[in-house]
């Protein structure tokens, strides 16, 4: 037997364990990447969310949208909190009247298509932003 290879098994181990030591701190290192890339999504889907809850809100108060808002100047509302990690706010303008779309059932010598632009934050948590913009239109004299 070779005297020089008393200590190689323990040099092997010690390889090993070192080896394996890494791949632990790799997979740790990963998993923390992983889960903050997940909470970030999270918190920009739900100011996302909050964004495209403003159309209900703007739907339901014709004041934003009626026929008292046919001046082209942006009406704003204020913000409207959805608990207590997400809000949103923003305005509607008025951006003219033109002939209804076809199809929609309306006669173009009767009525007038009255088109809107929303412009909406919405906000959740992280100081997350999302900003949409939306159009619409309502159909008057």
């Amino acid at each position: 037997m070779l005297r020089n290879e008393e200590g190689s098994v323990l040099i092997t181990a010690l390889l090993l364990l070192m080896f394996l030591t890494l791949i632990g701190i790799a997979a740790t290192t990963t998993t923390t990447t992983d889960m903050q890339v997940a909470r970030n999504e999270k918190s920009f889907k739900l100011a996302f969310y909050a964004a495209e809850a403003a159309r209900g809100y703007v739907a339901a108060n014709t004041a934003l949208w009626g026929a008292g808002n046919l001046s082209g100047v942006p009406q704003n509302f204020p913000v409207q909190t959805l608990g207590s990690s997400q809000s949103f706010e923003g305005s509607v303008q008025y951006l003219g009247a033109t002939e209804p779309p076809p199809g929609s059932g309306f006669q173009a010598d009767k009525y007038q298509a009255h088109r809107y632009r929303m412009t909406i934050t919405g906000y959740g948590p992280s100081d997350a932003r999302s900003e949409t913009e939306a159009g619409f239109y309502r159909i008057g004299f």
